[in-house]
Parts: C-alpha cells; structure tokens; sequence
C-alpha cells in the first residue's frame, strides 16, 4: 500500500495530465462506481448467506 508521500505524488502527476477542472468529475465518478460495486457485492453475498441458510431446512 502507498504510504502517504506516494498519494501525493500520484496526486500531482494525476492533477497534470487531467487538469484541475476533470479531476474533481473523475473522482466523483470513481466514488459513484465504487458505490454501485459495493452494492452489487452486497446483494451477492447477503444472497449467498440466505442460500446457506435455507439449504439445511431442505434437507430435513
């Protein structure tokens, strides 16, 4: 994991090639799509949890 002088290079380097004006609509669309892939992972896991526990109730 970088430590916090590596975020800031990364930051510098990421503000020259995109400029000030992308890189706040950049970020907002990273956040946006790390929201929607979260959910997404939660809906499979909470799916596979009732799965576990309606499967011994099968069995009975």
């Amino acid at each position: 994991m970088p430590g916090p002088v590596s975020w800031i290079i990364i930051g510098i380097i990421a503000l020259l090639v995109f400029g000030p004006k992308k890189l706040p609509e950049i970020g907002k669309a990273f956040g946006s799509s790390l929201r929607e892939f979260k959910n997404a992972t939660k809906g499979l896991v909470e799916d596979d949890d009732i799965k576990k526990i309606e499967e011994p109730k099968e069995l009975k």
